[in-house]
């Protein structure tokens, strides 16, 4: 496969290895960031310059109930698929990287039997918690055989942002398929390339997302072990994602229209030509030079600025503007395993809300746009001193 580089981030931090004060003056990896795509496959993927284990460690920060909307978008989800699977107590559900349980809860509270696999022990933890059986390994075909040979085939798997995540997507969707029941559902939700590449969410690369994924390419890859897309949804969060419904290649129930729609889609819009990638980096420069241009005009005008949301996102955003703490005061997050702690690279202090009201900031500038309605509700009072919202991706704007 020829593979052409379209866009070099440099060398960057792990986006989720945040700092403690002692951290400070020890040496940090920076890794090389660059974004290959396949001519023939239309595959994009980081080069892997380290192993999946050393990036989602025991320390793993990333906790899916930390936002409501993501909560609520859970909940509507399993309601959904237990509706039209006819899903109960003799039913069996998988959630891979089932994360802090902010999914499978709801399947607890139906009294329908499930497992979660998570890898990250911090999170994992809080699922156990919630009494969700817990899987603390990685999923790969060895997994996905061992869990059949068990009678514990899935009536349904679920694998919401995680697909983007693992080394080795080939190995992974065999698993997929082994622990499939016969008729079963599998269910992966990720964000969407075209929209990476038409809004330039060139933030939402980093090391712990190897692939970029499009339906084209996912239908190619189920295809290679016996799967079939069965349906599609375009769905609104991280910016954009497709939920994508596969089932076994024999599977009698028929192919959904939705599905060649959004395959024509992508070709239309140009995601197998290779100019739409190549012309990539210049709209990246210009969202990182408008930011810079911005926040240096504000600092000598006297104004405060400080970030909401100690997200990979938005670790992605600073190092490649290279901004650190003469330009952003802080970075606020609500939570509290975070807080206390700086952002890697950059060393912007991570403190809790309440600095808010205290410094009364001119602007905020919001990491994690994929949710800015929900904090701009949360935050909403700093209206009372003309305080505005900032969005760097994919133009600037002030809200």
């Amino acid at each position: 496969m020829l593979k052409h580089t379209f866009l070099d981030l440099g060398h960057a931090p792990l986006s989720n290895a945040y700092l403690s004060e002692k951290d400070l003056n020890s040496p940090e990896v920076h890794l090389p960031l660059k974004i290959k795509v396949c001519d023939r496959c239309w595959l994009v993927q980081t080069e892997d310059y380290t192993s999946f284990d050393k990036i989602f460690t025991k320390d793993y920060a990333y906790f899916s109930s930390a936002s409501n909307s993501y909560l609520l978008h859970a909940k509507n989800y399993s309601n959904k698929m237990i509706k039209e699977l006819k899903l109960d107590k003799e039913s069996y559900v998988i959630e891979i990287a089932s994360n802090d349980g902010y999914l499978l809860k709801n399947f607890i509270e139906k009294k329908i039997p499930c497992l979660g696999i998570e890898p990250t022990k911090s999170t994992a933890d809080v699922a156990g918690k919630l009494n969700i059986p817990i899987i603390n390994e990685f999923f790969d075909e060895m997994m996905g055989k061992q869990l059949a040979s068990e009678g514990r085939q899935a009536d349904l798997i679920i694998g919401n942002n995680v697909y983007a995540h693992v080394p080795d997507i080939n190995d992974f969707t065999k698993g997929l398929k082994a622990a499939l029941k016969i008729n079963g559902t599998l269910s992966l939700e990720f964000p969407h390339l075209l929209n990476l590449i038409e809004q330039t969410q060139f933030d939402t690369i980093y090391h712990e997302h190897f692939s970029y994924l499009s339906l084209n390419t996912v239908d190619r890859i189920f295809s290679s072990v016996g799967l079939r897309i069965l349906d599609v949804e375009e769905i609104s969060t991280h910016g954009g994602s497709l939920r994508v419904y596969g089932c076994h290649q024999n599977d009698q129930r028929i192919t959904k229209k939705n599905v060649d729609k959004i395959l024509k889609k992508e070709i239309t819009r140009g995601l197998q030509n290779l100019s739409t990638y190549m012309s990539f980096k210049d709209r990246v420069n210009k969202i990182k030079d408008d930011l810079l241009l911005f926040l240096i005009e504000q600092k000598r005008q006297g104004n405060k600025i400080i970030a909401y949301g100690a997200a990979a996102k938005g670790n992605t955003l600073m190092n490649y503007a290279g901004l650190k703490n003469d330009l952003i005061d802080f970075v606020v997050d609500k939570l509290k395993f975070k807080q206390g702690k700086f952002l890697p690279a950059s060393h912007i202090p991570i403190v809790d809300e309440k600095i808010i009201r205290k410094l009364k900031p001119k602007y905020v500038l919001i990491l994690p746009w994929n949710i800015k309605d929900e904090i701009i509700d949360q935050l909403t009072y700093i209206k009372e001193w003309d305080g505005k919202f900032l969005v760097a991706l994919p133009k600037i704007e002030l809200i």
